[in-house]
């Protein structure tokens, strides 16, 4: 396994995905790939749906085909829209993240490779129901 990033074929990767997203309602598509603990790669889309709370974003997306594959951790993310502009995840998908990437996660954005740490600082994760357990 290497264990150089290499983000430009992530970016290509999820601009290939993002043509694949199912989105009528907003036109936005967007599309995500990033590399496992193992080093391969995930993908995922976001899917819309008319019911607008039930869509998916593709940050999303790409965890639970992660998780349907047996992938449990991931080590960098590449979130792009229609024009190939690379996006930082949401709030949300921040969250989501953290529980298979950890703190450690690199996160692509228009400033280079950020660790998930410093886009959720303070996160509430795993740990925190850990120490919780400890305490009962």
């Amino acid at each position: 396994m290497s264990t150089e990033i290499h983000f430009d074929d992530l970016r290509d990767a999820a601009r290939d995905v993002m043509t694949r997203a199912y989105a009528p309602y907003s036109g936005f598509p967007v599309g995500a790939a990033a590399i496992s603990g193992e080093g391969g790669m995930v993908l995922g889309a976001n899917v819309e749906n008319v019911s607008y709370g039930l869509g998916v974003c593709a940050e999303v997306a790409l965890v639970s085909a992660a998780v349907s594959a047996g992938v449990r951790r991931l080590r960098a993310i590449s979130i792009c829209d229609r024009d190939g502009r690379v996006l930082t995840p949401c709030g949300r998908c921040r969250q989501v993240l953290l529980e298979f990437g950890g703190p450690g996660l690199l996160v692509d954005s228009v400033h280079g490779p950020r660790a998930l740490a410093e886009l959720l600082p303070d996160a509430f994760g795993p740990d925190d129901l850990a120490r919780a357990a400890e305490t009962r």
